[in-house]
């Protein structure tokens, strides 16, 4: 295969054996103090080795996940820079994997990439605090590309504090209040809560809330979502708050955001 048609990537073409990866087992790479640790999760393991043959070659050390439970462990276990995260991966699907790389790693940037190129899934991926979206197929220039843009940024001060209007969240202790009165919520509600603080003024669908907060395809029903959110809102209304979620017919909610008096 040609450089030229690695940087088309598409996941195609024959891959030498000795590239390949056991499940999360890195082989130590040149280059990777200079570029970073890529942590790359992809079940297609064809398409994995491809990826980090050219990672490689651009002076990135690379290891390879074939499944979110695997990436988690890796993340536990060992110190990456960054994530290349597929969504479509079996058993915990990539959405959750960023969710729980965010409540537990929260300073680990995320690049999602996948063959989903719809609007909704790029807001569900970056709702959930991805930092960059690529789509298959893309160019591997592009991606190294957007490596180094993320790279770059993550290395100020990461926020794990959100405030809108009167609402504040902390990630970190994984609280929420208005004012000085700390909302009691369930780890549901307060995945809901945030969504909506860090995404305020904008419309978030039921679908985009659902793949957020529960994962893709998990098996949940709008009523669900509905009960979650009149509950939600109830709290909220409650506490003395005097930003509101409000509904947007026929297509989902938002936050509106009002500073207290």
């Amino acid at each position: 295969m040609g450089q030229d048609e690695l940087r088309d990537l598409q996941g195609s073409g024959p891959v030498p054996d000795g590239d390949m990866l056991n499940e999360s087992e890195s082989e130590p790479v040149a280059g990777e103090e200079r570029a970073g640790k890529v942590l790359v999760v992809e079940d297609d393991s064809r398409f994995a080795s491809t990826l980090k043959r050219y990672l490689v070659s651009e002076g990135f050390g690379v290891e390879v996940a074939y499944d979110g439970d695997a990436a988690l462990r890796s993340v536990d276990e060992r110190h990456f820079d960054i994530v290349v995260l597929d969504i479509l991966l079996p058993g915990v699907d990539g959405f959750q994997v960023c969710k729980r790389l965010r409540q537990g790693e929260p300073r680990i940037p995320v690049i999602i990439m996948t063959a989903l190129g719809g609007i909704n899934d790029r807001v569900q991926g970056l709702a959930l605090g991805a930092d960059d979206y690529i789509v298959k197929p893309f160019s591997m220039r592009e991606l190294v590309a957007r490596l180094h843009a993320v790279l770059s940024r993550s290395r100020g001060p990461v926020n794990t504090f959100f405030s809108s209007g009167d609402v504040h969240i902390d990630l970190v202790s994984r609280r929420a209040w208005v004012g000085q009165h700390i909302l009691k919520l369930s780890g549901r509600e307060f995945d809901l809560l945030t969504l909506f603080v860090q995404h305020s003024g904008i419309v978030l669908t039921r679908q985009t809330i659902m793949a957020a907060v529960w994962g893709l395809g998990a098996p949940v029903s709008s009523n669900v979502v509905d009960q979650y959110m009149t509950h939600l809102r109830k709290k909220i209304a409650g506490s003395g708050c005097q930003s509101v979620i409000e509904t947007i017919h026929r297509v989902g909610w938002r936050f509106v955001s009002i500073e207290a008096a």
